[in-house]
């Protein structure tokens, strides 16, 4: 039986009948080999993915465990060294392990493998490099030296410290890379360089006038003395190893290693000095009358004669008082003995004028150069002079 035309108002009868085959293209006929495919293909592809997302697990779970690792070996990386240099108590409440974890091989690749054009700088702690990372983020790594007299517990020290201080006034920390023997922290790149670049550089393009410079002064003055990881009720640490920038130290630091909140003190009491002169407080090595800015500045106090430090470039009558009020302060700061100096709070209650009666100074650290000259130096010279015998042979031709 054949049918042609249209198929129209078709019926199923419950009895009799007969069998109607349609014809259809084999693009739409499912045979048992198509299924056999469809099947095969499924299972192929669902096997894959399993095995895709059980790989990406396995390497999640690794890298969490690596990562549980690192901060273990950051926040106990010695015991017997942390319970002498850190008291556990601040350990814990210090939340290193918040502090993102950079790989060495994105750091090596960010600095161009610390290529000797991306070094910033060298000091005690190792070399600072410039670096650049994939998402265009410059940053700025600080590498432990391997050969550096500073250690693990300097490291652990600033790590601590810096990641307590994320402080608008403060270069942040991003985080830091604990690989094998790599010890590296990693910063934001400061492009305008700090503030030296703009105080001593003879041929400053942006001078500081004194408004910022006051600004600055009040702003350092907010975040010093935050720096402490001593235990609740302890006024004063030692340390076995002293290390700092010198010319900032407080001399009981710098000769004992004793530091407590007053050493603080001293540093922001230099920089005070400094930011009002102009002047480097270790820029006086060449010079035979003082041995330091702390020496110069208390000279001219006991003169009457504090308007000369002043530095030229924010010298004016209107600011003059405020001025000397702030380098009164500074001496105050940088008196030799701890017990003499105000806290930080007294200090920046000093700088807002806040206390009007502010005590004389006394004398400050590091300023003995002039006394050597005209005492030891000048019994030396006599005492050679005196015992030296000096022959003197003409020689004539004939």
């Amino acid at each position: 039986m054949s049918w042609t035309g249209s198929l129209i108002d078709a019926q199923k009868f419950s009895s009799a009948g007969v069998d109607l085959y349609i014809r259809l293209a084999d693009s739409d006929l499912v045979t048992k080999q198509d299924m056999k495919k469809i099947v095969t293909i499924t299972v192929i592809i669902g096997t894959v993915s399993i095995l895709i997302c059980t790989y990406l697990l396995w390497r999640w779970i690794a890298k969490h465990k690596a990562r549980k690792k690192k901060e273990k070996e950051i926040l106990l990386f010695n015991r017997g060294e942390a319970h002498k240099t850190f008291p556990s108590d601040n350990l814990n409440q210090v939340k290193v392990q918040e502090l993102p974890l950079f790989n060495f091989e994105k750091l090596a690749s960010a600095t161009n493998n610390f290529h000797l054009s991306n070094k910033l700088g060298q000091g005690g702690f190792g070399s600072v490099y410039k670096g650049k990372l994939s998402d265009g983020q410059e940053i700025a790594v600080k590498r432990l030296s391997r050969t550096s007299a500073q250690g693990f517990e300097e490291f652990m020290n600033e790590a601590v410290v810096i990641s307590k201080l994320q402080h608008r006034n403060l270069v942040r920390l991003l985080g830091c890379c604990v690989e094998g023997e790599e010890r590296m922290l990693i910063y934001e790149y400061m492009p305008n360089k700090s503030l030296d670049a703009f105080l001593f550089d003879p041929c400053k393009y942006e001078p500081l006038d004194w408004r910022k410079r006051f600004n600055i002064i009040e702003g350092i003055g907010r975040d010093f003395g935050t720096a402490r990881i001593f235990r609740g009720n302890e006024d004063q640490a030692n340390t076995r190893r002293v290390v700092g920038t010198y010319g900032y130290m407080s001399p009981e630091y710098a000769i004992e290693g004793r530091f407590s909140e007053k050493s603080d003190v001293f540093s922001f009491g230099v920089l005070l000095l400094e930011i009002v002169s102009g002047k480097k407080n270790t820029g006086f090595y060449n010079d035979e009358e003082f041995l330091s800015l702390l020496g110069l500045a208390w000279k001219l106090w006991n003169s009457d004669n504090t308007v000369a430090l002043i530095d030229p470039m924010i010298s004016e009558p209107f600011f003059e008082m405020e001025i000397l009020r702030c380098i009164q302060v500074g001496l105050l700061c940088v008196q030799e003995f701890a017990k003499d100096r105000p806290t930080i709070s007294i200090v920046v209650s000093m700088l807002k004028s806040e206390i009007v009666d502010m005590p004389r100074p006394k004398k400050p650290a590091f300023t003995e150069r002039l006394i050597a000259l005209n005492t030891e130096s000048s019994q030396r010279r006599k005492s050679i002079l005196s015992v030296n015998n000096v022959t003197m042979t003409m020689v004539q031709g004939r």
